[in-house]
């Protein structure tokens, strides 16, 4: 493909293919306002659950077409927009060759450099990037510190008939972005501040991420956030030119550090450097994690912490983390997630663990066969670790929007592979009304059912109808 750096200014036209993206839309949303003439196609344009983000853009004036090449006929855009899932022989790029094409990641970079968008804060790590962003973003938006925000998510709070809530147009002081490292497109950044949160098994060998992390913060301006043990794994040097601010749950030889935890019918609390105390909106110690790095991003900045500690506690969430759905016929309460790789779907559930006296009932869609191969082994040892021996693991076949060449390993056979060789209760059901009839047999007033996966919006609109039925 070819691909092009550009400066945006405003009576532009833009074509993203995908639109309907997380990041695509966010993107698409943020050109709207700066003046930019927008359009989008998607293959997923008439499936209703997705109405959730097309409803907003096209309100907002993008217009929204079928992938297959039409938009072309009416007008022809100036730049097209595409991401990694696109391929090289998309309809889209075959009805109009001629026509420049621009990569998501170069498209944000640009416009980052339009007027007032203000400094950058760059989110990135494996796990927790979506919730940290929107979280940082609405702590000092809370506190009459209108922040911009473009992350992966749709965070409740900016969500409206003419906004998605994946991006919120700031005041030209701070703007908060999700920097992804999953097709490395963080390289093309240099924001003037970062907050780093963690290496896992997600896209890449560790090594490679290592790597990855290191370069990335060699294109930082000023400030740098950074989980302990990550900032310890990262090159050596690549950070000598930063202000460096560490946070950690268990190592308290770092900036800001976890001192205590408690969950209770109450609430969540946790204590900060024996010195502070917290309330957090939502369970799980890898919350206290995001806390600690947004507290640390806020010390960096220099913001009066006394004013925004408690901001930290009002964080309204975003749409599918951990999102309660309501119980079912049997009393078993049902729970949306989006999910999808090793350590958040270990934390989602461990985190509700905390609020339940029953089983956990996990029924994971994977969001690619890609991404199911890369983590099945790694997937594998954390299940055998941390459930418990009456809690059931279930997977349906994997989320396909295109893209693939390969369709294995499947999810039947990964399913086999665990039951050989594991000792949890290990499910596979072809479909979901397979997996509906295997809840309304054993899915008890105190379990928890927890719908997980990424991509597929529809996961949530079927989490609210096992509530209904």
């Amino acid at each position: 493909m070819n691909n092009c750096e550009i400066k945006i200014l405003p009576g532009m036209k833009f074509h993203f293919i995908g639109v309907g993206g997380i990041g695509m839309s966010g993107l698409a949303q943020m050109l709207v306002t700066a003046g930019c003439i927008v359009s989008g196609s998607d293959r997923g344009i008439a499936q209703p659950e997705n109405k959730t983000i097309f409803a907003p853009l096209s309100n907002q004036g993008i217009e929204l077409f079928a992938q297959d090449g039409s938009y072309c006929q009416t007008s022809t855009p100036d730049y097209i927009i595409y991401s990694t899932a696109i391929e090289a022989d998309n309809p889209d790029f075959m009805a109009a060759p001629a026509i420049p094409r621009i990569h998501r990641s170069t498209a944000l970079a640009a416009a980052m450099q339009l007027p007032n968008t203000g400094k950058m804060i760059a989110v990135s790590g494996s796990c927790g990037k979506t919730t940290v962003t929107a979280w940082l973003a609405e702590t000092l938006s809370r506190a009459n510190s209108a922040t911009g925000l473009l992350t992966g998510g749709l965070v409740n709070l900016f969500r409206t008939s003419n906004s998605a809530g994946n991006y919120h147009q700031g005041n030209g002081e701070l703007f908060v972005f999700e920097a992804d490292e999953s097709d490395k497109s963080l390289l093309a950044y240099e924001p003037e501040y970062a907050l780093l949160l963690n290496i896992g098994t997600d896209h890449y060998e560790k090594d490679e991420l290592v790597r990855v992390f290191s370069e990335f913060v060699r294109h930082i301006k000023l400030g740098l956030v950074v989980e302990q043990s990550v900032y310890k794994m990262l090159e050596p040097g690549c950070a000598d030119h930063l202000v460096v601010k560490t946070f950690s749950t268990t190592d308290p030889d770092c900036d800001w550090f976890m001192s205590d935890y408690q969950s209770s019918p109450a609430g969540i609390k946790v204590g900060i450097n024996h010195q502070l105390t917290i309330e957090l909106p939502m369970p799980g110690i890898h919350n206290a994690a995001n806390a600690l790095a947004i507290i640390a991003m806020l010390d960096l900045l220099n913001k009066p912490l006394a004013k925004l500690l408690p901001q930290i506690g009002k964080f309204s969430g975003v749409w599918r983390r951990n999102d309660y759905a309501g119980k079912t016929q049997s009393g078993a309460r049902v729970y949306d997630d989006y999910a999808h790789n090793v350590e958040k779907i270990v934390a989602s559930f461990s985190a509700l663990r905390q609020t339940i006296s029953g089983r956990l009932i996990i029924i994971f869609q994977p969001h690619g066969f890609g991404p199911l191969g890369f983590m099945r082994n790694e997937l594998f040892k954390a299940l055998e670790i941390n459930l418990h021996d009456d809690d059931i693991f279930a997977m349906l076949p994997p989320f396909y929007a295109g893209g693939t060449t390969s369709f294995k390993p499947t999810s039947q056979a990964v399913i086999e592979q665990y039951c050989l060789t594991g000792t949890k209760n290990y499910q596979y059901f072809a479909e979901r009304l397979n997996a509906e009839n295997y809840l309304d047999k054993h899915a008890g007033t105190h379990d928890a059912i927890i719908i997980m996966g990424a991509r597929d919006n529809s996961l949530s609109t079927w989490a609210a109808e096992l509530v209904k039925k």
